[in-house]
């Protein structure tokens, strides 16, 4: 989520628990809960690039898992037919 920005959520015919859970989906969906958690507390430098370094291979990895399955290299999900 960018800095300052203001999340808005409507609340239709009082129903606060699914407001709630627009928030939370929604938060969830921006990082807002991952950051939340990830500035708690005061994380070193090097422990910040170590961080960094395995986001980034996870993703690269993610990345590649995805190609290899687009060409055919790797076999993807299972389709089932609907009924």
């Amino acid at each position: 989520m960018e800095d300052g920005a203001i999340v808005q959520i409507y609340v239709r015919d009082n129903n606060v628990d699914q407001a709630l859970k627009a928030l939370k989906k929604k938060m969830q969906r921006e990082g807002t809960f991952r950051e939340m958690k990830r500035r708690n507390y005061y994380e070193k430098p090097s422990e910040k690039r170590v961080r960094q370094k395995a986001e980034a291979i996870r993703r690269a990895r993610k990345l590649a898992r995805k190609r290899a399955v687009r060409e055919g290299l790797l076999p993807g999900k299972p389709v089932t037919p609907r009924t």
